[in-house]
């Protein structure tokens, strides 16, 4: 399964280190094959610089990745994104022909932006849900989940949760042995 970080300046680092971190492990602990590529992709695939001025070297651009089953959309100073047409255009492109389509933290509001996001329920950073709720007032955004589910769709709470959702779609692609083994694996607490 190729799944896609999208990444952008001003990304939130965990949000796309911690769930790059779940399915690479995974894939390379699990018996009988890698179940998962992951990958990193940016508007042109050029370096991009996330919170605090992390450099970070995308994979691919919008127009020289792989097929993406699993689109994922991370959060971090995502207003200049909303302005972005091409950018839009892509998520929604990517997200029609994708299996499943997520996002952590404050990656909901570009998923919103793309129109994504319609009217389901829907979570993400607790200091953001005032703001996704008036920018977004059709949707049902909720408080008290580290992550929802609505369909193919799946939004996660702040930073960390989006490691809780990414063991929780590899338990849900792959196995809960798999993901219970790449919580282990990483040392990490997990909240399902």
């Amino acid at each position: 399964m190729n799944i896609a970080i999208y990444l952008y300046d001003n990304a939130e680092i965990l949000d796309f280190s911690g769930p790059f971190e779940v399915f690479s492990t995974a894939s390379r602990i699990c018996e009988g094959g890698a179940p998962f590529n992951v990958f990193l992709v940016g508007e042109t695939g050029e370096t991009v610089s996330a919170r605090a001025g992390f450099s970070v070297n995308p994979d691919y651009g919008f127009y020289n990745h792989p097929p993406i089953d699993l689109l994922m959309v991370v959060g971090g100073v995502h207003h200049a994104e909303l302005k972005k047409p091409q950018m839009l255009e892509w998520i929604r492109t990517s997200s029609a022909s994708a299996k499943m389509t997520v996002s952590v933290c404050t990656g909901a509001f570009i998923l919103a932006a793309a129109g994504i996001l319609t009217d389901q329920k829907v979570t993400t950073h607790w200091e953001d849900i005032p703001e996704l709720k008036q920018q977004f007032p059709e949707l049902n955004v909720v408080s008290d989940q580290r992550w929802v589910q609505e369909g193919s769709v799946v939004t996660s709470a702040g930073i960390t949760a989006g490691i809780d959702m990414s063991l929780s779609l590899v338990s849900l692609l792959h196995s809960q042995a798999l993901a219970e083994k790449t919580a282990r694996q990483m040392d990490f607490v997990w909240n399902p």
